[in-house]
């Protein structure tokens, strides 16, 4: 079977894992017909991983960080949605500390892992 760079990535793996949960609650929304919340969560939570398989298609570092730029900044999408889901008692106490506390350490592992990359010369 092929595999792509990106699979080995933690940083897809953990956007994987967390986007799973995001998806998971926007099912819970479709079931009590909340569809447009549902609809922008899955949206957001898929966009995170997708921005970092996207960019390590790139033919060049710096094309990646800018893809990385987009996942990170996806991530505080789904952190202020979750926030507005919880201040309107669609998402509990708990999931909110969780999927808070997850958001929080992907942006970190994108941020770290985009600084790693080696930066294009000035030349």
């Amino acid at each position: 079977m092929a595999k792509f760079r990106f699979q080995d990535l933690i940083i897809w793996q953990k956007a994987i894992a967390t986007g799973d949960k995001l998806i998971d609650i926007s099912e819970k929304l479709e079931e009590i017909k909340k569809y447009r919340f549902a609809e922008q969560l899955r949206g957001a939570a898929l966009s995170v991983s997708n921005n970092i398989a996207e960019g390590s298609g790139s033919s060049s570092s710096l094309d990646f960080r800018r893809f990385l730029n987009f996942a990170h900044r996806s991530v505080f999408e789904n952190a202020n949605i979750v926030l507005v889901l919880h201040k309107r008692q669609l998402v509990s106490d708990q999931e909110l500390a969780v999927i808070l506390e997850e958001l929080e350490m992907l942006a970190k592992m994108i941020t770290s892992f985009s600084k790693s990359l080696i930066r294009p010369s000035m030349q």
